[in-house]
């Protein structure tokens, strides 16, 4: 066996250390969705808050070894990167929990919807991730783009203040209702389900509301990724750092969402936060160019 190919510069960073980061991963989801929670029921506060502890373990036991592996600054990065992307994260835990409020998910299936739900977000945050890291190496100024994003969007925030979405009003919600069959019936953990045409009488699958909420839970996140990705190549431009430390951040946060959801009447002052956070993150990439840091 050639292993060669292990040591191969990939993005930035040799094969082997992709291969292993995603080889944890997968042994997460594995563990969690395998053993953990093998049978559909109701995850409690404590269970949820014992779960997120673990993944920020985790996940900072990973940002350990890539300041013992990659150095100081590296490690500070991708510290930095979780901590911005888990805060970042707080305001799509409430979004969520409006998504299930509004079709009505068992709180004993909500955990199959956010964990299908994941594996969806590690894809669609690479593919995001590295468009942004090949306009950044191949156009500089791009940088300054997210910066300003970023600014903008933290004075949106606090201009327009806290405004639930209309998940019912939602364009992507009346697609789905008008182009495919879909009951409004749960149908335990499935998310698609056999019924009679109601038109020819036959039998044809329908989209369950298990399923439509797990397709907004994915452009939910699509939608905040536009925000804590250009946040997190402002504190670095390294693929892996970015990377890596977005899925651990977003691993444990999903797993505190049943402890959260149960709270969110407590976080009025979340959004001005999140805004300020965005600002600042902005505002660092003009202030170091301007000090030629």
């Amino acid at each position: 066996m050639d292993f060669a190919f292990f040591f191969v510069d990939w993005l930035g960073k040799p094969v082997w250390m992709w291969l292993g980061f995603l080889s944890i991963v997968v042994s997460l989801l594995a563990l969690d969705l395998g053993v953990l929670h093998r049978d559909n029921r109701e995850i409690g506060v404590r269970e949820s808050l014992i779960l997120s502890s673990m993944y920020i373990a985790l996940g900072l036991a990973f940002g350990g070894w890539i300041w013992w592996q990659l150095g100081g600054e590296q490690g500070m990065n991708y510290l930095t990167g979780f901590v911005v992307e888990k805060t970042l994260a707080l305001d799509n835990v409430f979004v969520i929990a409006l998504i299930f409020s509004f079709f009505a998910v068992p709180r004993k299936y909500q955990h199959r919807v956010l964990f299908w739900g994941v594996l969806g977000v590690i894809v669609l945050r690479a593919i995001m991730i590295g468009l942004g890291a090949t306009l950044v190496s191949n156009f500089s100024w791009v940088l300054y783009l997210f910066a300003a994003f970023l600014v903008i969007t933290g004075i949106k925030m606090l201009l327009i203040g806290d405004k639930e979405p209309e998940i019912g009003n939602n364009l992507i919600v009346g697609f789905m209702r008008r182009r495919f069959n879909v009951t409004e019936e749960h149908h335990g953990q499935d998310f698609f389900v056999k019924k009679p045409d109601p038109t020819t009488g036959k039998l044809v699958w329908f989209m369950t509301p298990l399923f439509m909420a797990l397709v907004m839970v994915e452009i939910a996140d699509v939608i905040f990724a536009v925000d804590s990705v250009p946040a997190i190549f402002a504190i670095t431009t390294d693929p892996f750092i970015v990377y890596t430390s977005n899925v651990f951040a977003i691993l444990g946060l999903r797993a505190l969402y049943f402890a959260l959801a149960a709270m969110i009447h407590r976080f009025r002052y979340l959004k001005p936060a999140l805004a300020i956070v965005l600002i600042f993150i902005g505002s660092k990439i003009f202030v170091a160019n301007l000090l030629g840091c």
